[in-house]
């Protein structure tokens, strides 16, 4: 059969980017780039920005506004569609948005140079994309409701069809199949295709899929023969891997499927390709987890997408380094970087479905690896599952950020009642009053301008505090201190990992980084040189636990790394010196792999001394608070 359907390209920029590792180009290499993305001739659109972008490019100091202004400019002029990912209730955040800042978003990213808003919400909840199809619409975008893929008994290809329907009937004028994890089957994805065409005949549907397990280019290849207008891709350097499929290969494979697809301009590609590449060599390379750029079938068990995997591998690595230090401490065998991502692995396909089986899809497939990678470290350190469950995954859980796919299973509820947390029903918006003229207050306070069409009051009630640290110029100096360390890094070996020991003793085990994966090197000598060891070591004096410091006086100690905050709102009233504490108050939070983790009080007393101030980065293990059992 000859199929002479014309099928369009959207080239997945950004999230190209974000897939791979944890940062973007900053806005004059996006600027150098733009040209030979326009004259490739290949793509109706291009996606420029959406959560996460913002974060991302306040977290290196760079103004996301300026730059959304200038990095879309040249595809408008040529013609090229822009588009923008958001999350619904989220917006371009991982937690929850007023409606007045979600409703300014759009009308105001409209004017930066964006067409169309992709808009899903974490939880195929449709209440909670009212307002963004309503919203994009009113402010002169193109709405497209996202269908969030996802494979589990719950999610069959029945359920994604009428949520297509549900979608629509709320003013969604365009559909997409956002496959975030690569695992929808291919048969599946073109029977879901082919039942949004048949309904509805006229519509717009485009599919996207990563690459993470291997499925998305026989996807592409369905969803494009069962009525598909416009398949997402990635380019070299960046395709394949967690990324998305790439061009040239989806654009050979449906032509010669007898698909009408534009001509590519190969010089155009390739230099397009060379400046990727050169935006990798100049400092996003450091932030790129080489094995990120590998496909996975490892990750269709645990169905986590490609989109986190950066950041994965990055919350990972920081979580085994401390694990490691404390089994060193307690003389347990150390754990390899592969060995914690296949028992977290594990631990995800056992909990999600306890969980209510959310799409894992962000902020949900953060929550779910959080809680998994929380899990299996506590029961590698003989603790219980559960023991440390932030905040965020219990506000998912109660069902404040929407209605969960599945029921929560009893074990969890059993444990929300004896911790007093109620559950709720209603509509997630009603929980989070509007907030832009409190902020537009607090601007005019701290003396800041607002910005042209109030984007700078947005950007402040989208992100407040990577807004802060991007004005007060902290998180430039961050990152620049951070990308100095990493190129130093890079390719070294720790002088006092290999140095000897200040006892005298030579190192029996050393840690090897290169570039950027780190590697542990176990260093066997002679029976000799052992006894002679043996025989002139002496043992270190033993550290005194923190519950026991200061006299009678006992620590609650920080149970994981993270920056230190003593209250989640301005509605939280911090602790102080004098209060009193019962057993499983909460006494502060720490904010790690992008949550909120509620830190209880394990016995009671009065506060005598506040050791750690807020916003400190604090180890596991260091004292937070002392209290006296007085």
């Amino acid at each position: 059969m000859i199929r002479r359907k014309e099928i369009g390209f959207g080239l997945m920029y950004r999230d190209m980017w974000q897939s791979a590792g944890k940062y973007m180009p900053r806005v004059d290499q996006l600027e150098a780039i733009a040209p030979a993305i326009v004259e490739m001739g290949c793509f109706r659109r291009v996606e420029t920005n959406g959560g996460g972008f913002e974060q991302i490019n306040l977290l290196y100091g760079e103004n996301p506004n300026i730059s959304l202004r200038k990095w879309t400019a040249p595809f408008r002029k040529a013609g090229i569609q822009t588009q923008m990912l958001e999350r619904g209730l989220n917006g371009l955040r991982m937690s929850p948005v007023p409606a007045d800042v979600r409703e300014k978003m759009f009308s105001l990213k409209k004017i930066q140079g964006t067409d169309i808003s992709r808009s899903f919400d974490g939880l195929n909840d449709a209440r909670n994309l009212q307002k963004s199809f309503e919203y994009a619409r009113k402010g002169g975008m193109i709405a497209q409701g996202a269908l969030c893929i996802t494979v589990s008994p719950i999610h069959t290809d029945d359920y994604f069809i009428k949520l297509a329907d549900t979608f629509v009937s709320m003013g969604a004028e365009e559909i997409c199949l956002k496959d975030m994890a690569g695992i929808g089957r291919p048969a599946s994805i073109g029977r879901i295709t082919k039942g949004i065409r048949e309904r509805h005949p006229n519509m717009i549907i485009q599919y996207h899929g990563h690459s993470t397990p291997g499925f998305s280019t026989a996807s592409a290849l369905e969803a494009a023969r069962n009525g598909a207008d416009i398949i997402d891709v990635g380019m070299e350097p960046l395709s394949w891997g967690t990324g998305h499929a790439d061009l040239l290969t989806i654009h050979a494979m449906l032509k010669d499927d007898g698909f009408l697809v534009p001509d590519i301009n190969m010089k155009a590609y390739m230099e397009a390709r060379s400046l990727t590449q050169s935006f990798i060599d100049d400092f996003l390379g450091y932030y790129i987890d080489p094995k990120n750029r590998h496909t996975s079938s490892l990750l269709i068990g645990p169905g986590l997408p490609g989109g986190m995997m950066g950041s994965l591998m990055a919350d990972l690595e920081n979580n085994l380094k401390s694990l490691n230090k404390w089994l060193e401490k307690n003389e347990k065998p150390q754990l390899a970087k592969d060995e914690l991502l296949l028992k977290m692995f594990e631990e995800v396909e056992y909990i999600w479905p306890m969980l209510g089986y959310p799409p894992l899809v962000t902020p949900y497939s953060q929550y779910v690896k959080n809680v998994a990678l929380m899990n299996a470290i506590q029961i590698i350190k003989g603790k219980e599952r559960w023991s440390l469950l932030d905040e965020n995954t219990w506000d998912m859980i109660l069902g404040n950020a929407g209605q969960l796919p599945g029921a929560v299973h009893p074990e969890l509820v059993a444990l929300a009642n004896a911790q007093g947390k109620s559950f709720f029903t209603g509509d997630p918006q009603d929980l989070y009053p509007d907030a832009l003229d409190s902020y537009r207050t607090k601007m005019k306070e701290k003396g800041w301008d607002l910005g042209p069409d109030e984007e700078e009051l947005f950007e402040y009630a989208m992100h407040p505090g990577q807004y802060e640290a991007f004005k007060s110029g902290q998180a430039k100096e961050k990152f620049l201190l951070d990308l100095a360390e990493k190129k130093n890094a890079s390719t070294t070996v720790s002088k006092s990992e290999v140095t000897q020991n200040t006892n005298g003793e030579a190192p029996r085990r050393i840690w090897v980084t290169v570039n950027d994966e780190q590697y542990v090197v176990d260093i066997d000598y002679s029976e000799q040189q052992s006894q002679q060891r043996s025989a002139t070591t002496t043992a270190p004096a033993p550290t005194p636990s923190p519950q026991m410091a200061n006299g009678a006086k006992k620590a609650i100690i920080a149970p994981l790394e993270g920056k230190l905050f003593y209250t989640r709102d301005s509605s939280e009233k911090p602790i102080k010196v004098g209060d009193r504490v019962n057993v499983g108050d909460t006494i502060a939070y720490i904010e790690a792999m992008k949550v909120m983790n509620a830190i209880s009080a394990d016995h009671a007393g009065v506060v005598t001394e506040i050791v750690a101030p807020a916003g400190t980065d604090i180890s596991e293990d260091e004292p937070i608070i002392y209290i006296s059992p007085n």
